[in-house]
């Protein structure tokens, strides 16, 4: 069995599709909005036409693994916290720098053929019983697009809803009102990719710079924790100006949205250009500062960035949640999500009970 037949045993019938005229159907899960004729598949390989019905991927995983929620990365989100995250296969864009390629181009470059040894049959109940042997408080989907098996994550956050998990995605965002919106009942967090303020950039990785732009902005409308992460790329995408223009839009929608601008290092395809110096995530933290966003963040510069791996309050602009790394040595947020010392209020979904959070990456509560 090859891995096309293997991942088709694995599919359910889709919900995010309607049906055309000559059994064709139009799948809504991206951005690409694909027309799928009978027998054929969309862009991202893993969503086909079966007789006129779209079959989705469902039941299994190919990544599983209990993190940091920073590592997603999530730092107003539970922050401390483990989230138990999981991946399939497929993505909808093709990124040439993509440090999950092995999963994420499966079914379209040959050298991820052995993907499929990854793959492990689960229930949605399996993965909540998972969650709590792993001190998770988190189910999040990731490694892959999970928009294109957004079916499938659905199964699994209401199974986490009845266990009292929350529950998050880390996409690329390039996503369709339709998505959002079924989605949106089950989810608590939404991690997005800006990958560029260029079209023509988004073009070259497969996908359009409005999608994921009214993804942003309809996600913070629904009431989803939106964080925005913008992997800085040397010659790509690391002007002032685009910066710039990216650090606007996103304070435009809320100050409140935390960015995360993440040092690219050479992978995959994209082995010529230089790998991030942090003087550079510097410089884009500090743009993302000077055009209002309250909460910015420089990452894979472990210990390396200062003032920008913690959070501050806005109103004192003293540190109430230290960070290096993926780690925290200090949480002093009060119950409230409120600093101890001015009372101001740090947007975020925080831990009713402070003193449980885990410290220093241990992923255990810290002892009182």
């Amino acid at each position: 069995m090859n891995l096309s037949q293997k991942l088709d045993s694995l599919t359910t019938p889709g919900i995010l599709y309607e049906k055309l005229e000559n059994n064709s159907l139009r799948c809504f899960a991206c951005g690409h909005r694909c027309l799928i004729r009978e027998g054929k598949r969309g862009i991202c390989q893993v969503r086909f036409n079966e007789g006129g019905e779209l079959r989705v991927p469902f039941g299994y995983v190919a990544a599983l693994q209990a993190d940091p929620i920073e590592k997603k990365p999530f730092y107003h989100f539970l922050a401390g916290e483990n989230a138990l995250s999981f991946g399939m296969l497929g993505c909808d864009l093709h990124c040439d720098y993509c440090q999950n390629w092995f999963t994420s181009q499966a079914l379209r470059d040959p050298a991820s053929e052995s993907a499929g040894r990854l793959v492990r049959e689960v229930s949605a109940r399996d993965m909540v019983t998972l969650a709590k042997q792993s001190n998770s408080k988190i189910i999040a989907s990731t490694y892959n697009e999970p928009l294109i098996t957004a079916e499938w994550s659905v199964e699994i956050f209401k199974e986490a809803k009845k266990a009292e998990l929350k529950t998050a995605m880390i996409s690329n965002g390039h996503a369709t009102p339709k998505a959002l919106e079924y989605l949106h009942p089950h989810l608590d967090g939404y991690k997005i990719d800006l990958k560029s303020m260029q079209d023509k950039n988004y073009r070259q990785l497969g996908g359009v710079l409005q999608n994921v732009l009214d993804s942003i902005i309809r996600a913070h409308k629904l009431g989803l924790w939106v964080e925005v992460v913008t992997l800085v790329v040397p010659g790509f995408n690391d002007s002032n100006a685009e910066l710039w223009e990216a650090a606007r839009f996103l304070a435009s929608i809320s100050p409140d949205i935390p960015w995360h601008v993440t040092a690219y290092h050479r992978d995959y395809k994209m082995t010529d250009n230089e790998n991030t110096p942090v003087e550079t995530l510097i410089r884009a933290a500090d743009v993302g500062r000077e055009a209002g966003l309250r909460y910015v963040y420089a990452g894979n510069a472990h210990g390396r960035a200062g003032e920008y791996e913690s959070t501050h309050c806005p109103g004192c602009n003293r540190v109430v949640i230290k960070r290096r790394g993926f780690s925290l040595r200090d949480y002093l947020l009060t119950n409230e999500g409120k600093c101890p010392h001015c009372a101001t209020s740090v947007a975020g979904l925080w831990t009713e009970n402070p003193r449980s959070v885990p410290l220093n990456g241990s992923g255990m509560p810290r002892i009182v």
